[in-house]
């Protein structure tokens, strides 16, 4: 395979990585009939301005790349000393399956256990089953649930223990 995982830090790379972004959530808005209306902060409406933002506030960004060619992101972000967000991790519909996914989890709990974190947090949607199954497989557990005002669904939080971590390549 030959696919590489590289750090993104020019707007060039940033700007490719919204589109990256918005296409693979493009099909979990459709799926769950979220809109710019009733759910602008969901990541199938990510702006070019809010990754930099995001990328401003310390958020390190990381694309997958398949023969020089861009089709997965993840964002990292140190919560605290012990924790790490796993965010934004996308994978274009059309190469899905091929297991970049699990290769941008890998990496992400990598890099965060060698920045001494212990433990990596996501949040999904709760309703996302399949997409929670998933994650469970790398040994992530749910740890509650919450309902925000401000979003149609209810939120999942789910935590991987890095010392607990598998080798999954």
């Amino acid at each position: 395979m030959e696919s590489s995982i590289q750090e993104i830090t020019s707007d060039d790379q940033i700007e490719v990585s919204v589109t990256i972004v918005k296409e693979a959530f493009g099909t979990v808005a459709k799926e769950f009939n979220l809109t710019k209306d009733n759910c602008p902060t969901h990541p199938s409406f990510v702006t070019f301005e809010q990754l930099k933002g995001l990328q401003a506030k310390g958020q390190c960004f990381f694309g997958l790349f398949d023969y020089g060619q861009q089709v997965g992101f993840v964002a990292i972000e140190r919560a605290d000393e012990a924790t790490c967000y796993l965010e934004k991790l996308a994978v274009i519909p059309q190469v899905r399956h091929r297991g970049f996914g699990r290769r941008l989890v890998s990496f992400a709990l990598d890099r965060a256990a060698k920045q001494g974190a212990t433990r990596v947090s996501i949040g999904t949607i709760h309703e996302h089953t399949v997409l929670k199954d998933w994650y469970k497989r790398f040994g992530f557990v749910e740890t509650g649930t919450n309902k925000f005002a401000h979003l149609p669904f209810t939120v999942c939080f789910m935590d991987f223990t890095l010392a607990k971590r598998p080798l999954l390549r």
